[in-house]
């Protein structure tokens, strides 16, 4: 994508009605610059803004990497780019924010680099968590208001913080990009996992990957690994980026997720699935939305210390185990490939 910011299309007619057209134009920045799993948690409050304040209109800056997500979303009037490591991104997100006066910021990150571009917003209103969930508690001394969300997942957590900026629906549904092919699949009905999470203490061993492979083709169903490069794994394996795992989780009939961003796709689509938790809290991380069963060994300890080893506890979730909760999930038919959002 050129430039720092990414106008997306769909006209206001799609997702406003008249009478909020005509009302006076309310310019909302919504900051959550990443990772994967976080953008797409934080699209439900996109959609709550958007569609309840009356004249909104809403930015939001996003770190290029996953600037992606947001193409063609009506709910987003503008993808505002913002690279913290190039300078001339800094600069051209500045004098966006100096020409596009903003009337209300929100930080659903949490970071002293969030609070900033909030700051930099000069809004008059500039809403954040409160410091118990803020991920760094200076933050704050950028916000005019802080917020201590009701909720436990952090779905809950952004859509509190929209409905404090003053959206009056909590919209838990919100577009994804469809995707396009990248890569090979399997010709048979296949399960989608992707084997690796942003630190390894999240992460299942490859090797019990190879056992779940057996054990599905018994059910004549593929296991397919989505993978950026090729890994050290005999099963089989679709390597892609962003549009081809999209792609690939839309035609998938189930899927194994870890806590990290495919897992958070595969429940914004609805995908039947196992999520296989360790050290993270499911009931603030896991999957939203109830189509994902989570299965954790009931002596992992809580815990988002980023550690680069593999735990007892994520070994402790045997193949079967996982084989056992996935059963459920299968179709002797191909799913459809036509995006179901």
């Amino acid at each position: 994508m050129n430039g720092p910011a990414i106008w997306n299309a769909a006209p206001p007619s799609c997702y406003t009605s008249t009478a909020a057209r005509m009302a006076k134009e309310v310019h909302i920045l919504l900051v959550r610059l990443g990772a994967f799993g976080d953008v797409l948690h934080t699209l439900p409050a996109a959609a709550s803004l958007r569609r309840s304040i009356p004249g909104a209109r809403l930015t939001w800056a996003i770190d290029p990497k996953w600037q992606w997500l947001l193409a063609g979303n009506p709910d987003v009037d503008c993808a505002l780019a913002v690279d913290r490591r190039s300078t001339k991104s800094l600069k051209a997100a500045w004098r966006y924010l100096r020409e596009k006066p903003v009337d209300i910021a929100v930080d659903a990150q949490g970071l002293i680099k969030s609070g900033l571009i909030v700051r930099a917003s000069q809004a008059a209103r500039r809403i954040g968590f409160a410091a118990p969930f803020l991920r760094e508690r200076a933050a704050g001394f950028f916000y005019t208001e802080q917020i201590a969300p009701r909720g436990t997942h952090v779905v809950d957590w952004n859509l509190d913080l929209a409905a404090a900026a003053g959206a009056t629906a909590r919209i838990v549904d919100a577009p994804i990009p469809a995707g396009r092919p990248e890569g090979d699949l399997p010709t048979k009905p296949f399960v989608l996992a992707c084997p690796f999470a942003g630190w390894e203490a999240k992460q299942w061993p490859l090797e019990h990957y190879d056992a779940l492979a057996k054990l599905l083709s018994g059910t004549g169903h593929a296991l397919v690994l989505n993978v950026a490069a090729r890994c050290d794994s005999p099963v089989f394996q679709h390597i892609s980026g962003l549009p081809g795992l999209i792609d690939a989780t839309r035609r998938a009939t189930a899927v194994v997720g870890l806590d990290s961003g495919p897992l958070h796709l595969a429940a914004a689509l609805k995908k039947p699935g196992v999520a296989l938790f360790g050290p993270t809290d499911p009931a603030r991380n896991g999957p939203y939305g109830g189509t994902i069963r989570t299965l954790r060994d009931a002596g992992a300890p809580t815990s988002y210390r980023r550690t680069n080893e593999i735990l007892p506890c994520m070994r402790a979730l045997t193949p079967h185990m996982v084989f056992e909760q996935l059963l459920p999930c299968l179709t002797t038919a191909f799913p459809n490939p036509t995006p179901t959002r």
